[in-house]
C-alpha cells in the first residue's frame, strides 16, 4: 500500500510541520480538527507539500530526513521543487 509524506502550514503563523500518513487529506483534517497535540494550537493548517512513497518504511525514512534538517528554507525549497529532495540522499 503507498504511504505519503506530506508538510502542512499554519495560517496562524506560517510554520511548518511535516508528517507521514496513508491518506494525507484526511490526516490534514485531524490536525485541523484537533487529534494531534504538537499541532493543535496553531490550527487552522493547509496542506502545501505531498510526496508518494511505494512502503511505509520509505515515507517514514523520508519523513525523518526532512524533520532532521531542521530547516524553514529547507522546507520551502522540497516545497518549491515539488519533485521530491532538493539535495542530500
Amino acid at each position: 500500500m503507498p504511504h505519503f509524506v506530506y508538510i502542512i502550514q499554519s495560517a496562524l503563523d506560517a510554520s511548518f510541520y511535516a508528517g507521514s500518513s496513508h491518506n494525507p487529506v484526511v490526516r490534514c483534517q485531524r490536525h485541523n480538527e484537533g487529534w494531534t497535540k504538537s499541532t493543535k494550537a496553531k490550527r487552522p493548517w493547509k496542506l502545501v507539500w505531498i510526496k508518494e512513497f511505494p512502503t511505509k518504511a520509505e515515507a517514514l525514512a523520508f519523513e525523518r530526513y526532512i524533520k532532521r534538517m531542521k530547516s524553514r528554507e529547507f522546507i520551502e525549497r522540497l516545497i518549491r521543487n515539488a519533485g521530491g529532495r532538493p539535495d542530500g540522499p
